[in-house]
């Protein structure tokens, strides 16, 4: 089964090039990012559940299939038990952390957040773009339009279990997953971000790890 779900999410290598087609950049324009503090941890079960039935039906779902899919659901986001002290308990809320299906169950439901609260923003204008890659997101909006105090105080009611952390621009400047992204002038430039404590170290070829790793920080 598959969903035709929106695009406000990102895939990373679209969102270089997507970032990049923004063309000029009005010196009225800030970029702020938003980061969802322990999401699958957080994520409401119910809310699943139900974000789930409207994808279903908005793919004009029969019947039979959405009751089907929900009851396969239920069982998967029950199935999330820890032990702590020879106890073992289940959370009242969150998905299994490291199962193979917890990343899709939550873009099922952040999506749902999208189609319902975000989408009408961008519609407005109030903000000028939006892009998440999992939990991390990037919004560019007009100061005329909305300020930064109206942004955070929106998206942090959308859903009392789950946390938007901001980061404003520092310098003009903002990073947002291994991006830096400078605001100069009316462009938008980016660069690779390091964080401060980078070393700029590689693993030694030689060193008993798969090859995939030792490759990756030349791809």
């Amino acid at each position: 089964m598959q969903f035709n779900l929106p695009t406000l999410h990102i895939q990373y290598k679209k969102f270089t090039r997507s970032s990049r087609r923004t063309g000029k950049y009005s010196h009225r324009k800030r970029l702020i990012t938003y980061d969802i503090k322990d999401l699958f941890v957080n994520l409401p079960t119910q809310s699943i559940i139900n974000s789930t039935k409207f994808w279903l039906k908005r793919n004009n779902t029969e019947n039979e299939i959405i009751n089907q899919t929900i009851q396969m659901l239920t069982t998967i986001i029950n199935q999330n038990y820890f032990q702590y002290n020879n106890q073992w308990f289940q959370p009242e809320k969150g998905i299994a952390m490291g199962s193979p299906v917890s990343s899709k169950i939550a873009e099922i439901y952040l999506q749902y957040i999208e189609q319902i609260y975000i989408k009408h923003w961008l519609e407005s204008k109030e903000i000028t773009y939006y892009r998440r890659y999992i939990d991390d997101i990037l919004i560019i909006y007009n100061i005329n339009n909305i300020n930064e105090q109206k942004i955070s105080h929106y998206i942090n009611n959308i859903d009392k279990n789950l946390q938007f952390k901001s980061t404003n621009e520092e310098n003009n400047t903002i990073s947002y997953l291994d991006l830096l992204i400078y605001r100069n002038n009316n462009n938008l430039d980016l660069s690779i971000y390091r964080k401060p404590t980078s070393t700029d170290t590689c693993i030694h070829y030689l060193s008993n790890h798969p090859h995939e790793h030792k490759t990756a920080a030349f791809r």
